[in-house]
């Protein structure tokens, strides 16, 4: 993969470059502010991004803001936000334009470098990448929609192990089910939520945002 790494702490971005290169895949490009960032993902079109969400020149939310704006000029564009806080209004705007390839992970999970590769080569694919904490932050903060509140108690806990970016055989192990157990619940929310696609890839993607974007 070619991924370009923005962080303005030069430790922490480093380690990333080193990990990311451990594991066989090329770094294009490093930035250390909000407009060098979005510089270098409208110069590089990465196939996957390691975005911090507060960078320089104003330490706010100028990570975001450059993933954003790339995100509307090449739509689709994959982005794999850091955090070292769960801030519910930025991980909202990340999902409000509905497609995949997006991730929010808080800091404290870089250190854990298979589950960190695991959650970029994912976000890289077009699905989602999502840190439990900033679900749990998200789903305290609102009522679920129609949708959401038609599901059952076991189809709400599929649903938020796949916003976690879990396979149906992980989320089998998780709660003790067969796979196709899971892949059963996984239909029957898919229909409650209105989800319809040949690609269950894509509805994956679609029932996650669903999930995440309106509870």
């Amino acid at each position: 993969m070619r991924i370009l790494v923005a962080e303005d702490l030069f430790l922490l971005r480093d380690g990333l470059v080193h990990l990311i290169e451990a594991c066989g895949h090329e770094v294009v490009a490093t930035a250390s502010t909000g407009p060098e960032t979005l510089e270098a993902l409208r110069a590089h079109r990465p196939d996957v991004s390691v975005i911090d969400v507060r960078m320089p020149p104003t330490q706010s939310d100028e990570g975001l803001r450059a993933a954003l704006t790339a995100r509307q000029e090449i739509p689709g564009l994959p982005i794999l936000i850091l955090s070292q806080h769960v801030e519910q209004l930025y991980a909202r705007e990340l999902l409000a334009d509905g497609s995949g390839g997006i991730g929010y992970l808080l800091k404290e999970s870089v250190f854990d470098a298979d589950q960190f590769m695991d959650s970029l080569e994912r976000v890289a694919a077009g699905g989602t990448a999502m840190d439990p904490a900033v679900i749990a932050k998200l789903l305290s903060a609102g009522s679920p929609s129609r949708g959401l509140a038609k599901l059952t108690e076991r189809e709400h806990e599929v649903l938020g192990l796949m916003a976690e970016g879990l396979s149906n055989a992980a989320i089998g192990r998780r709660l003790f089910l067969s796979e196709s157990a899971v892949g059963k619940y996984t239909t029957s929310l898919f229909g409650k939520l209105g989800v319809y696609d040949d690609q269950d890839t894509n509805r994956r993607v679609r029932a996650v945002l669903t999930y995440l974007h309106q509870s």
